[in-house]
């Protein structure tokens, strides 16, 4: 019988606010008086799970499963993206084991909507709600994302193979 394997994956994402709202983080809409500038929807807290989690099989990056110059691509739900690429890492023999997200913002609030996020992460990733962590946190008023120009995650997951 082979030995159950783990893998960690790490990802992350920003956007520059601009054209219509709503921001969503994790599907959930977080911010109705702005958007991002972006192909799909812009939720980068979903754009970074996927990339922690494509990273931890070695299967490239969201720029490579969904290109920019793909019309499909355009305005995609973030979430039903994610549930594709969850797929994929099930195909390679593996499950979630746990995330943890971080939301980089200066002015978007996470705290009201935590466990609405928490919620549809752990749905559509197929784990208990104890498997989901997000965060949040500001750069205090420096850069880009200080200045209120966008917004940014970071994300670490664990993936195991069955024993």
């Amino acid at each position: 019988m082979a030995e159950p394997q783990t893998r960690l994956g790490s990802g992350f994402d920003a956007h520059r606010f601009g054209t219509s709202p709503p921001v969503l983080l994790c599907g959930i809409e977080v911010d109705q008086s702005r958007g991002v500038e972006a192909t799909s929807d812009g939720d980068v807290a979903a754009h970074a799970v996927m990339d922690a989690l494509l990273g931890a099989v070695a299967m490239g990056d969201v720029g490579d499963l969904y290109p920019g110059d793909d019309p499909e691509v355009h305005g995609a739900d973030s979430m039903q993206l994610l549930a594709q690429v969850v797929g994929r890492i099930g195909d390679a023999g593996f499950g979630v084991g746990n995330v943890d997200v971080t939301v980089i913002a200066e002015t978007v609030k996470v705290a009201p909507h935590r466990q609405a996020m928490r919620a549809a992460l752990a749905e559509t990733l197929g784990v208990d709600l104890d498997a989901v962590s997000v965060k949040a946190t500001t750069t205090d008023r420096m850069g880009a994302i200080g200045r209120d120009e966008g917004i940014a995650a970071a994300a670490t997951v664990l993936l195991v193979s069955p024993a």
